[in-house]
């Protein structure tokens, strides 16, 4: 058995998810659903866990649900992070350029290298690339970084120009002190897409590991939800996230590895 919540699992909030795990254990031992004592992390909290037969419960982004897992696994539900002006069980993105960048526009940093941190991400790539395109913009990702603080790092140190951050990730960095965030500014956001899916394996019970995962984060305690920006649950049906376009990937625009 496998279980993960690796998308927001940075070093200051493992053990708020370790409290969370513990109560949905709980919950879905209740409704007879077996699972794992502790969390799976490191690379395997991914694409192993994600592609799992036996996947109790993780959470993907919804680029790999919309292109690759839809039909594999089972949708559980959509986070309601609590972010002004989105709707519950959404969120977004910011794009991030240095402080001292006197650029006001994304007109304006269209040719301008961005770091973006995989090129399977919602909010570090497609959330900013269709919104370019609905301007009538093409951005020019230049630095695939592995992580949304990786790409903060790289504009704050001048290797990248612009990046599209996770809104909850970086309302996460301001709170713990992360290095970047006194370099960087917020340019602008993007429109809202739906959140960051849980799921389980195909053939999974998905209306008990709902109820199961809305019990555990509705006993959270209030620290462990304001650290982790978890507000509740909401279900969401898969046509939420199909409907998003799916943009060219990164390398079309001459992306490399950072």
């Amino acid at each position: 058995m496998i279980a993960s919540l690796g998308m927001y699992d940075a070093a200051a909030l493992q053990g708020a998810n370790d409290r969370l795990w513990a109560l949905i254990h709980d919950q879905l031992a209740a409704r007879g659903i077996a699972a794992p004592q502790t969390l799976t992390r490191g690379e395997g909290a991914y694409w192993p866990a994600w592609q799992s037969p036996d996947l109790v419960l993780s959470q993907t982004c919804g680029f790999p649900y919309r292109a690759r897992l839809h039909g594999k696994v089972t949708l559980i539900g959509a986070p309601d992070h609590g972010l002004s002006g989105v709707p519950r069980g959404h969120y977004r993105s910011v794009i991030v350029l240095r402080a001292d960048d006197p650029r006001e526009s994304l007109a304006e940093l269209t040719a301008a290298p961005m770091a973006f941190n995989d090129d399977l991400s919602q909010s570090g790539w497609a959330a900013p690339a269709n919104m370019a395109a609905e301007m009538g913009l093409t951005l020019s990702p230049r630095l695939r970084s592995g992580s949304h603080r990786a790409s903060a790092a790289a504009v704050a140190a001048g290797r990248a120009d612009l990046a599209a951050l996770d809104a909850v990730t970086w309302a996460m960095m301001q709170e713990d002190g992360d290095p970047s965030v006194a370099s960087l500014r917020v340019l602008t956001e993007t429109p809202p897409t739906p959140g960051l899916p849980f799921i389980a394996a195909a053939g999974a019970d998905g209306p008990a590991i709902f109820a199961a995962l809305d019990g555990a984060i509705g006993a959270l305690g209030a620290d462990d939800r304001d650290a982790l920006h978890l507000r509740g649950l909401v279900a969401l049906p898969p046509e939420a996230w199909l409907a998003v376009p799916i943009p060219p990937p990164p390398a079309h625009f001459g992306a490399a590895d950072g």
